[in-house]
């Protein structure tokens, strides 16, 4: 079971929950037991888990990958401009994989699911598979 989840993200850098709309999918599968795996195919956008309760973790997480990679670099030579969007994707990695138990994902009490935006703001897809197991 394959699902597309469609996103318009509206900043350069952003972290969306998703969490919600992936819990959605998982119970309209109908799957009590089995493995989510969120992905995205765009190579300045990534998938993280973390946590989702204090908004300010989302900003200070962008801070931080904004002083690690910053957007302008003398050495930079990717002729687009976005290389530091390239190397935060890389960063958190382009998927994640959740235990499905008992038809809810297993996810810790503040963790959250985000597409996480460096590229923006853009029309963006991510995907959801469900596997039985």
């Amino acid at each position: 079971m394959l699902h597309k989840i469609e996103l318009n993200t509206s900043k350069r850098d952003e972290m969306r929950d998703i969490t919600r709309e992936v819990q959605s999918y998982v119970r309209k599968s109908g799957i009590a037991d089995g493995l989510a795996v969120i992905y995205t195919s765009h190579t300045t956008a990534g998938i993280t888990i973390n946590e989702n309760a204090d908004p300010d973790v989302k900003h200070d997480v962008l801070m931080r990958l904004d002083e690690v990679y910053p957007w302008n670099h003398p050495k930079y030579r990717h002729a687009e401009g976005n290389t530091a969007s390239h190397l935060k994707a890389i960063t958190t990695g382009t998927s994640q994989t959740v235990i499905i138990q008992n038809g809810e994902l297993l996810l810790g009490r503040w963790q959250g699911i985000y597409f996480c935006e460096f590229d923006g703001p853009r029309n963006r897809d991510c995907y959801i598979k469900i596997m039985e197991g």
